[in-house]
């Protein structure tokens, strides 16, 4: 049994007030740029990078690695890890390289502008159906769920009568309670199994999907094509962020906007400005709880002047970097008309989200197509009222009743 220092603080990152910014990250932030903590599950203690400069050195550095930590038992916040070993959130160049050089020729420029009609038609529809249940409705039910996970099934060419395994299968996975643990790994085996035996067929006979690209992607010249297991990771990895980053966040927006009446109605006066003040509500919302994926430190090294010795894990903190007041002067204020500068909230370095285009896409459509739609639209309920997610790493209101 491993030494626990009682001097270090256990942190289960477990806040989960609305969209209040969790105290204890203030608090380690405060004490410095880079602190000790210990989290829920995991056999160490780990370092936590909280400042911009020492989250973006982490992210950038390649002696800290993500790929060592696969087959040990990383200081984590859920019972089982969410990634599997193949993932390309956890490979280091020059592998991840080669993983993100197939993956970032389905995320081009031209092809996610070309997807744009594709999310406009999904929210489209599913506003349409809202208008005709009638006031009230409950916008999660309504949009913050179908449409992203519809988004990438569409967009990974996903049948449409296995859609709702696929999301039930992705909600198991992200479980956060130490009963969920062996579900949670039945749930990432078979999502993985799922795709892994779509990818024959999408190689002989590729058709204009996500699937289909990166299955028929050109690989640099002396490397081997990615193999159908990579794939298939590589698939998973993009219905788990489908269902995460935009999924919380359309409902978050939502419910900040409509708690800031003002605000809202000055977007949906003048929705080309909905761009700039996406980044400003990205860089706001603590979408998730605590922190993600750990690395390694390969040698010794230093970190905003602390000492890191090899071995030691490191965890960094995009949420309290979005907040670091050298970068964003104010930073617990929300100014949808502050400057843009460059958040974290895709994450940084060579593991920066490669869809994040995709879901600026989605939210822009979401919110926009929300806001025109619905020019009354306003709360149903008191904003203390809104029950929030408890069970899982993510921050987001389990329903958002509203009327019109």
């Amino acid at each position: 049994m491993s030494f626990q220092d009682p001097a270090v603080p256990r942190c289960p990152f477990d806040f989960a007030d609305a969209l209040e910014f969790d105290p204890s990250l203030v608090s380690l932030a405060r004490r410095g740029p880079v602190s000790r903590i210990r989290l829920p599950y995991g056999e160490a203690e780990a370092w936590l990078v909280t400042s911009f400069a020492g989250v973006r050195q982490v992210t950038c550095d390649p002696r800290f690695s993500r790929a060592a930590i696969v087959g040990r038992d990383y200081p984590r916040m859920t019972p089982e890890p969410i990634v599997s070993p193949e993932s390309i959130n956890v490979t280091d160049p020059p592998h991840v390289t080669r993983l993100r050089h197939v993956t970032a020729q389905a995320f081009t420029r031209e092809r996610v502008a070309a997807m744009r009609p594709a999310v406009d038609g999904v929210v489209s529809g599913l506003l349409g159906a809202m208008a005709a249940a009638g006031p009230p409705a409950d916008l999660v039910t309504h949009l913050s769920v179908p449409l992203p996970h519809l988004t990438i099934c569409e967009l990974l060419a996903v049948p449409e009568p296995d859609r709702d395994q696929l999301r039930d299968w992705t909600m198991r996975l992200l479980a956060t309670s130490p009963e969920a643990r062996r579900d949670a790994a039945d749930a990432k085996a078979r999502l993985r199994k799922y795709f892994a035996e779509l990818i024959p067929a999408r190689r002989s006979a590729p058709g204009e999907d996500l699937l289909s690209a990166m299955a028929t992607a050109e690989v640099p010249e002396g490397e081997e094509p990615l193999s159908d297991d990579e794939l298939a990771v590589l698939a998973v990895t993009l219905i788990l962020s489908g269902n995460d980053t935009a999924t919380c966040q359309i409902s978050n927006i939502a419910y900040l906007l409509l708690t800031r009446p003002e605000e809202c109605a000055a977007l949906a006066r003048e929705p080309e400005r909905f761009p700039g003040a996406l980044e400003e509500l990205l860089r706001f919302i603590p979408f998730r709880k605590g922190v993600g994926i750990p690395r390694i430190a390969l040698e010794d090294a230093e970190i905003e002047g602390t000492a890191i010795s090899a071995g030691d894990y490191v965890h960094v903190s995009y949420l309290a970097a979005n907040r670091d007041p050298a970068v964003f002067p104010d930073p617990h204020r929300l100014d949808l008309a502050r400057p843009p500068r460059p958040h974290m909230t895709f994450g940084w370095g060579g593991h920066h989200c490669l869809a994040a285009p995709l879901a600026r896409a989605e939210l822009d459509s979401a919110v926009t197509g929300l806001l025109a739609r619905f020019p009354g639209l306003r709360l149903d309920v008191p904003p203390d009222a809104v029950r929030w997610d408890t069970g899982t790493i993510r921050r987001f209101p389990l329903s958002l009743p509203v009327t019109w």
